[in-house]
């Protein structure tokens, strides 16, 4: 077409184009000069608003100042309140006098002492949290002025429990990552309880390995005071991956017992065995099942069990639920308590300090049997231990492996999957947490 017409088109375009810009033109407002406006002055009288009121309010206002310390060995009331940058000489006299105010510097230091001062650096209220002896609650000291004078208080309160997230890598030990990482000792310990069965923190961790937690923090008026529960956790050990998390099965079992909380892994398999890898908490292990040179006797033999290096008084328990075959003392082991369980199965604990079970007596495991001691041929306090087989002895760790798991409860199994949908959700959050710390 536009080989045949060039003229006509070319004349077309040209006319829409010049009607669109007329029509434009057409429609552009016509206003008037800004400058050619009227202007009308007016003026209006404005009563000032009183400001004697608001005077005297700035007169009497205080600042509240509030600052946070640690308790020293060496600490004096005068000092701590020095530090606090409170020059109150009543407030001294006063806690040097009161009983409950003494708390602050009797027992362990480090204890938080959080002040509130005025602008005048008169103290206004003193207060400090500890845990008690109930893990739900907590105990707090204040110290307060009043209109009649000092008055001292210790209140009891629910702590306010928070979700907390980590990760880190093992580089020389557990206790070394997780220090690293910020993580109390509490935590590692349980992360080493939840998956003892699988893993070996004695002799299995490598360099490189590395875990991710989620745990509760019980706060006291934001003060974090204990550490709770490890909500889920996953570690990798040697390229494998472990991963676990705390359920509580909702009813009863066919006895009418309801069911026990516990760690699962995320396929539902119980990660509670018939038999615990440690007769005590997650500690340094001074020797294990091997050849050993004994130091008592003076030869190499075989040292068919494992040793537990921890101080005296640490408490022992059962692996086990069993009942005590023997408890008193016997030759080279001192004060030992004996168990015999299912299948052939028997356990020894040496060296005790101090025996809590008599013979006869059931117990369950995990139940506290006796003290760690150096009784009987040791050189040393700690706690020996032996897994017997039909007499013959075992590595414990290898008969914890070994040891069934139950499941969770088929009626369970939805609501299972469903939290444990959200626990992978929290592991990989925690995985991508970074640990800085500013110097």
């Amino acid at each position: 077409m536009l080989r045949r017409h060039p003229k006509r088109i070319t004349g077309t375009l040209a006319a829409l184009l010049l009607g669109t810009g007329v029509t434009a033109f057409g429609v552009a407002p016509l206003a008037p000069d800004a400058a050619d406006l009227p202007v009308r002055q007016v003026l209006e009288a404005v009563q000032s608003l009183p400001t004697e009121t608001q005077t005297e309010t700035l007169d009497s206002f205080q600042f509240k100042l509030f600052r946070t310390e640690s308790t020293r060995s060496s600490d004096t009331f005068d000092a701590l309140l020095k530090r606090l940058n409170i020059d109150d000489t009543a407030a001294a006299v006063f806690l040097r006098s009161d009983a409950n105010a003494r708390l602050v510097l009797a027992g362990r230091p480090g204890k938080n002492v959080t002040a509130e001062a005025n602008d005048s650096q008169q103290l206004l209220k003193l207060s400090m949290r500890w845990p008690s002896d109930d893990e739900t609650l907590f105990k707090r000291l204040v110290v307060e002025r009043t209109a009649a004078g000092w008055t001292s208080r210790i209140e009891t309160a629910p702590y306010v429990a928070t979700t907390r997230l980590a990760s880190g890598a093992i580089q020389s030990s557990l206790f070394a990552a997780t220090d690293e990482a910020g993580i109390a000792d509490a935590v590692a310990v349980q992360v080493a309880e939840i998956f003892s069965a699988d893993i070996d923190f004695r002799r299995a961790l490598r360099k490189g390995d590395r875990f991710n937690v989620v745990y509760e923090t019980l706060e006291a008026d934001g003060e974090a005071l204990r550490t709770g529960r490890v909500l889920s956790a996953e570690f990798v050990n040697a390229g494998k991956a472990y991963q676990a998390m705390w359920f509580q099965p909702p009813g009863k079992d066919n006895t009418g017992t309801p069911y026990r909380g516990g760690y699962y892994a995320l396929d539902g398999q119980s990660l509670r065995r018939a038999y615990l890898s440690s007769p005590v908490e997650f500690s340094r292990i001074s020797s294990g099942f091997s050849m050993r040179f004994h130091p008592i006797l003076q030869k190499w033999r075989a040292h068919l069990g494992t040793d537990f290096a921890a101080s005296t008084g640490t408490p022992a328990r059962t692996v086990g639920d069993g009942v005590v075959e023997f408890s008193g003392v016997q030759n080279g082991y001192g004060n030992v308590v004996f168990i015999k369980h299912r299948s052939g199965h028997e356990t020894v604990y040496a060296h005790l300090s101090k025996l809590l079970v008599q013979r006869g007596q059931s117990v369950t495991q995990g139940q506290t049997i006796g003290l760690v001691g150096a009784t009987g041929w040791a050189t040393g306090p700690h706690l020996h231990f032996e897994f017997r087989v039909n007499g013959v002895q075992q590595d414990p760790m290898t008969i914890a492996k070994q040891s069934e798991t139950i499941p969770v409860p088929a009626a369970a199994m939805p609501l299972f999957r469903a939290l444990a949908t959200s626990v992978k959700l929290d592991l990989q959050a925690a995985a991508t947490m970074v640990q800085t710390r500013t110097e």
